[in-house]
């Protein structure tokens, strides 16, 4: 109880409007994704029916993970990050509308479409990584995982959910319309942005070069208990979910398929997924405060295992849908959770290089996992795959016995020291009057 009697106020404290701004430019920047993600293989079967050069779009797409992840992780910690992030929608933005132009003078090919893929992959990882490094410079460490929350929900809505079905209508109606809207919304993304006042380039000692930088943010994980431990068992989930998502179309679609679905219901079936990731983003926070936050990560581990061991075991459409339902929902929380703590216990000026040797690990198992999964199927059959990768995937419970509550606590503790990575923002004076600390005094130095 308050002095005056009265009930105190339990309403979460504001994010800020520097925060929600951010949240609106992810938030059209992700429609933006979502939407050219599927206009682009749309845009290929129009060009040629080769199945490999229409996979080759995805794989332009994502090829820039892998050579050019950690780059974008030093660049992040030397250059202001809204910076990065402007110029990196500015350059998605212009390349769509070249080849938008190329479209309507009817010059394009898929070469074309596999150099603006790759090209805005490039753009791509420069934003990802810049946008996660940011974060932690709007709002106070504490709100982190309400905060992460409100932004997964937002990217995921806007990039699963209203994404690829705008993509189908736009391609539809006009291949220009398809390249021009996404342009479209990278611009306003710009425009959100820019409405975010602040400088976020982080203090540190520049004299070394792009190659040194790298390399001390791969000791800082490498070296780092917690944060290797997360890397390898996101490294190793994301395999097992690759190679059950390269088969999944196999054993769900066609009449001679194992659960017979047709392709509406199979995207029916792939929006339990998108769901339970939009569920999670809501209920991390609140979850994670009541089990605590070892428990709720070893629970999520469990509810992957259902989702790659179910369809092993049943081909029922509404059991399978609730598995993917349930690990889709413990995949976001746990990213929740892990991505809030390495935001807390991270150098500023270092956060930039820890999130992409991270995604670099997580998203690099990607095609070895796709690759997997067709070899086994190929040879032990399409149950194998999902039954081998829930084992895989249970395999992951040993790491929790590394990811404990008393050392999570233990190394936000260590962080908040005068001479660990970083002080809490209470005693850097940078409270602002509506929650925001002011982004040029988080320096991240140590002390």
């Amino acid at each position: 109880m308050r002095p005056d009697g009265s009930a105190p106020d339990r309403s979460p404290a504001p994010l800020g409007s520097r925060y929600w701004r951010l949240w609106t430019s992810a938030g059209l920047s992700n429609l933006a994704d979502g939407t050219m993600r599927v206009a682009l293989p749309l845009v290929a079967v129009g060009l040629t029916r080769s199945p490999l050069l229409i996979a080759g779009v995805a794989f332009a797409a994502r090829l820039p993970w892998l050579l050019f992840a950690l780059p974008a992780g030093a660049l992040a910690d030397r250059w202001d990050r809204r910076g990065t992030m402007l110029g990196a929608n500015v350059v998605r933005a212009l390349l769509l509308a070249l080849l938008g132009a190329a479209v309507a003078l009817d010059v394009d090919t898929i070469w074309a479409l596999y150099a603006v893929a790759f090209a805005i992959g490039v753009a791509e990882t420069s934003y990802d990584t810049s946008a996660q490094a940011i974060l932690p410079q709007l709002v106070r460490r504490d709100h982190l995982p309400r905060a992460n929350g409100r932004l997964y929900a937002a990217e995921l809505t806007a990039s699963e959910f209203v994404g690829p079905p705008l993509a189908g209508f736009l391609v539809a109606a006009s291949i220009t319309a398809a390249f021009a809207v996404p342009a479209a919304l990278w611009v306003a993304a710009v425009l959100a942005l820019l409405l975010m006042p602040g400088t976020f380039r982080v203090e540190r000692d520049r004299t070394g070069g792009i190659r040194a930088d790298i390399l001390e943010g791969l000791r800082f994980v490498g070296r780092h208990r917690l944060l290797r431990t997360f890397a390898v068992m996101v490294g190793v989930a994301n395999f097992a979910g690759s190679a059950i998502l390269a088969v999944l179309v196999l054993y769900a679609v066609g009449p001679d398929s194992a659960m017979g679905l047709s392709a509406q219901a199979y995207g029916v079936l792939l929006t339990s997924v998108a769901a339970g990731s939009v569920l999670g983003s809501f209920v991390a926070e609140r979850v994670s405060r009541r089990l605590g936050r070892a428990r709720t990560l070893g629970l999520t581990v469990v509810g992957h295992v259902l989702m790659y061991g179910v369809p092993a075991v049943t081909t029922s459409p509404v059991l399978v849908g609730a598995a993917f339902l349930v690990g889709a929902t413990g995949g976001t929380i746990w990213n929740v959770i892990t991505v809030s703590l390495r935001q807390r216990i991270t150098p500023d000026r270092l956060l930039g290089r820890a999130n992409s040797v991270n995604r670099l690990v997580a998203w690099g198992t990607l095609p070895l996992g796709a690759a997997a999964g067709g070899l086994l199927a190929q040879f032990l059959g399409l149950r194998a795959v999902f039954a081998l990768m829930a084992l895989v995937q249970l395999g992951l419970l040993a790491g929790m016995a590394v990811v404990t509550d008393d050392r999570m606590d233990a190394a936000e503790r260590d962080a908040d020291q005068p001479g660990g990575t970083r002080r809490p923002m209470t005693e850097r004076g940078n409270r602002r009057r509506d929650g925001e600390a002011t982004p040029s005094t988080r320096t991240g130095s140590r002390r």
